[in-house]
């Protein structure tokens, strides 16, 4: 039973209760560095190094619902810290490791966090920001044996001084567990908050969707940076004591293969984009793996194309599912599963509970095979319960007893979902959602530029690509030079998955009257379309 005496603690949940359902020996997690290190942890190693951080957290003064942030790539202090501060019942955030200093400044600043762990190689974007982030009390460095400065810390040094025991106080259901970072269309990024009963769906869709079963080996390729990579590459294999592998280096074809092959993978969760890059490979090329101990493919965080599908049937001799949610979400809504005979293109189908819809701007139900606002019934274990500090944006969510997704789609016949895209200018890169504002903001830092306007466009591998267009102050030409500096900015100051693949040069950036960019006027023009109704542009 995953609940027990109305303990709703997920880093207990993942740690504490698998050694007492007699998961104390058997192997959470192998990590597989990208030197080819290795390391492997028990859930018993799990529990200690997760209490001995639970511990460190409550010894340095943070309390239930203060805000701890993790800066790292994939290692496995990521795994301990995350479990530890979610034992302590302290709000944990995490961070990609490529986010520059104004992506740092944005979300650490917004949600006033007080403590970040990190490595000393990322610690100088967090100290050109320091002086503006008031409530940062405390840095912990993974990789320094000795104390830096008095609020800079070693965190091998405090593990050694920390006790493995730690009793997890009772969490109730509805007590604040983890925050993720979304981008929007138009201001700065918003803090998704969950709550810990979020482990009840993301349980269940772990055992029921993914199908993972006791003797699986998993691998969630996702980036804990990524809500996929804290829901499903942590909280709902561990709900269940299933053992991951975690693999920290990058995208590689034959790295990648040789990860499904050796380490004898059953269950593999993973992106469109990198299945894309994938079917760059000859037939061939798979022929020189053993992957026949590959048992399901699951796919998120963009539309699945129908090829990759057909690409997978011939090379795999497996069906990819492709599995539909959001940040806000918290856990997989509608997909597509084993059970459910799939239909290449489509997202699949809601699970049982959950109660989609498709509606008009009005919020009127469209009937079937009519494109639509995708909207769902407020209620879910995993729904996020605020955006941090902005309950108007929060409330805005809302409307006549739906949540709308900010996703248009629409329902076939059969009750299938096909997403068609998104109802704003949000743009899906290889998964990651990238703020167009933030980009914009950006390029206007450089002296060279004085407007900006950002869009999506589609791209064969990414599924959309980031697309700049600008206008010079006078005096200064566009040169192979300044477009370098563009996006070495862009990439430092935001990330470099928001660095623009194109760039185009114009006169103005066409804008309402009230000074709104209209990027659909843009994207009209890149893609040599109608731009329909001008008539709101300034004159």
């Amino acid at each position: 039973m995953l609940i027990r005496n109305n303990q709703f603690n997920v880093g207990h949940i993942c740690t504490c209760l698998q050694c007492e359902l007699g998961h104390s020996g058997k192997l959470a997690m192998k990590w597989l560095g990208p030197r080819g290190e290795k390391a492997s942890f028990t859930f018993e190693d799990l529990n200690q190094q997760s209490s001995r951080f639970a511990n460190i957290l409550g010894s340095l003064g943070f309390a239930p619902g203060d805000v701890f942030f993790i800066f790292l790539p994939k290692i496995p202090e990521v795994y301990f810290a995350f479990l530890g501060t979610l034992k302590a019942r302290v709000i944990v955030g995490t961070l990609f490791s490529n986010f520059g200093d104004e992506a740092l400044l944005d979300r650490l600043g917004d949600c006033r966090a007080k403590g970040v762990l990190t490595r000393k190689s990322y610690l100088k974007k967090l100290l050109r920001i320091r002086d503006k982030l008031p409530a940062l009390r405390r840095i912990l460095l993974v990789d320094v044996d000795d104390h830096p400065a008095g609020d800079i810390l070693s965190l091998p040094k405090l593990l050694a001084e920390s006790s493995p025991q730690f009793a997890t106080p009772l969490t109730p259901p509805e007590t604040p567990s983890v925050l993720h970072y979304t981008s929007g269309s138009t201001g700065k990024p918003k803090g998704a908050l969950h709550r810990h009963r979020s482990v009840a769906l993301q349980h269940r869709t772990a055992r029921d969707v993914l199908c993972l079963q006791p003797d699986d080996r998993y691998w969630c390729t996702a980036d804990h940076g990524w809500v996929t990579g804290t829901s499903y590459g942590i909280i709902g294999p561990w709900s269940l004591g299933i053992s991951q592998i975690h693999y920290g280096g990058v995208f590689d074809p034959a790295r990648w293969s040789e990860v499904l092959q050796d380490e004898r993978i059953t269950v593999w969760y993973t992106a469109p984009t990198a299945l894309r890059m994938l079917m760059r490979q000859e037939p061939a090329f798979f022929s020189r793996y053993d992957l026949s101990r590959l048992r399901h493919i699951f796919s998120v965080g963009e539309p699945l194309n129908p090829e990759i599908v057909h690409w997978g049937r011939k090379i795999f001799g497996k069906e990819i599912h492709d599995t539909w949610w959001q940040t806000e979400t918290g856990a997989i809504l509608i997909a597509n599963r084993p059970g459910l005979p799939v239909r290449p293109g489509s997202m699949g189908r809601p699970l049982d509970g959950i109660e989609a819809g498709i509606l008009a701007d009005d919020g009127a139900p469209l009937p079937n095979n009519e494109q639509g606002n995708l909207c769902l019934r407020p209620g879910w274990d995993s729904m996020f319960i605020a955006y941090y500090g902005h309950d108007d944006i929060y409330q805005q969510k809302f409307r006549q007893g739906w949540y709308w997704t900010g996703d248009t789609a629409r329902r076939d016949d059969e009750g299938y979902y096909w997403f068609m895209g998104r109802s704003d200018d949000v743009i899906n890169t290889a998964g990651h959602l990238v703020s167009p504002f933030e980009v914009e903001s950006a390029l206007l830092e450089l002296e060279a530029i004085a407007e900006s306007g950002v869009i999506a466009a589609p791209d064969a591998l990414l599924f959309e690509k980031v697309v700049a267009y600008v206008a010079l102050r006078e005096g200064f030409v566009w040169d192979g030079d300044l477009e370098l500096t563009a996006r070495l900015h862009v990439s430092n100051r935001v990330s470099t998955m928001a660095t623009p693949q194109e760039f185009f040069v114009v006169d103005s950036i066409p804008k309402t009257k009230s000074g709104k960019i209209m990027r659909r006027v843009l994207k009209a023009r890149y893609l040599g379309m109608d731009a329909g109704d001008v008539s709101a542009l300034e004159i």
